[in-house]
């Protein structure tokens, strides 16, 4: 990894620290798409971030041209076609993966699976020979079922680490985090509400009980409060009338855990985000937990903490379902021809 030469010192207290940011390479594959555009915005305006490769089948040359006229540091290319695929990967330390068709009216994040199976699969078929060893984070849904899929594909090229392999469920934790602030008047970004298990319906589960600051509910608020984050997606997808899903808030949340990653990369200490990831802290193979992250991935998995009884119950009803999406996920690797 290149270190940018340009060191930022700081002075707390009378000590003086040094430290270095990343000249990070980072590739975003669906970049012309709903979430794609304004997530690449948002990494563009990143000093973290010094090379931006762009990959769509689509449109890519004019999002690239458009993002490549801001005054910030990164550079921005743009990639089009499965032709150009592996160039818009060497050498890319993260990749970011929000392409696949949006979710409508009426649908579930299941019925996605067929079209983003293949985009997943095919996608990280090309990560494995171009950067295996990038840190992968995957937007697209079904969440629950890709990235068992990227798992896969990555381990039949044996270059699987399930420390750089990461579904993005950040958006359930912005949520929880402005839904709670506005229930009790607080501000939003001082409020951490960790969301746990994975990214669909009853699997996600936010941990209130585990709230920073402590906040408290009566029963049935904490219930609509939880019914509300679990159906968050479905309430913007109804909203925009067939118009699309969560795109802009998704960017923003897929920003928020690029960076946070970045940040560990670069050494930061005590940087934890939640995120759907090859776990043993329960029977699922994988579930979301806070995770301390660091220069190589997952440094370690915080666990699920202490849960309250209404919490343990969450966790309990969202077993089958999680381990139903992770298994369609590993069997369509195994027979894909």
């Amino acid at each position: 990894m290149v270190i940018f030469s340009v060191l930022l010192i700081a002075v707390f207290g009378g000590i003086t620290r040094v430290s270095t940011y990343n000249n990070a390479k980072v590739a975003v594959l669906g970049a012309a798409g709903g979430i794609g555009q304004p997530l690449s915005l948002l990494l563009k305006n990143s000093p973290l971030v010094s090379q931006l490769t762009l990959y769509d089948i689509a449109h890519t040359p004019g999002v690239a041209a458009d993002l490549s006229h801001i005054e910030t540091r990164a550079q921005v290319t743009g990639h089009i076609g499965p032709d150009q695929l592996g160039a818009a990967l060497k050498g890319c330390e993260v990749v970011v993966i929000p392409a696949g068709v949006p979710r409508k009216p009426g649908m579930t994040r299941d019925d996605l699976f067929n079209t983003n199976a293949s985009i997943v699969a095919t996608l990280t078929d090309a990560c494995a020979r171009n950067c295996p060893e990038a840190m992968l984070c995957i937007i697209s849904n079904p969440v629950n079922s890709t990235v068992p899929i990227a798992s896969e594909v990555l381990k039949k090229h044996g270059v699987y680490n399930p420390n750089r392999v990461f579904g993005v469920t950040t958006l359930d934790i912005v949520r929880a985090n402005t839904f709670v602030a506005e229930l009790k008047g607080l501000d939003p970004a001082r409020v951490n509400v960790p969301v746990v298990g994975g990214h669909a319906g009853k699997t996600i589960i936010p941990l209130i009980s585990q709230c920073t600051p402590k906040v408290e509910f009566p029963v049935d608020t904490l219930t609509a409060l939880t019914g509300r984050i679990q159906e968050a997606g479905t309430e913007v997808v109804k909203a925009k009338a067939g118009a699309g899903s969560a795109t802009l808030s998704m960017a923003y949340a897929g920003a928020r855990f690029t960076f946070s990653l970045l940040d560990a990369m670069n050494g930061k200490e005590g940087v934890v985000e939640c995120s759907f990831v090859r776990s043993e802290e329960t029977e699922c193979k994988y579930f979301s937990t806070p995770l301390l992250l660091g220069k190589h991935g997952i440094e370690k998995n915080l666990g699920l903490g202490k849960l309250s009884a209404f919490e343990e119950k969450l966790v309990a009803d969202a077993m089958g379902e999680l381990k139903g999406s992770i298994k369609k996920g590993e069997d369509f690797v195994l027979n894909m021809k």
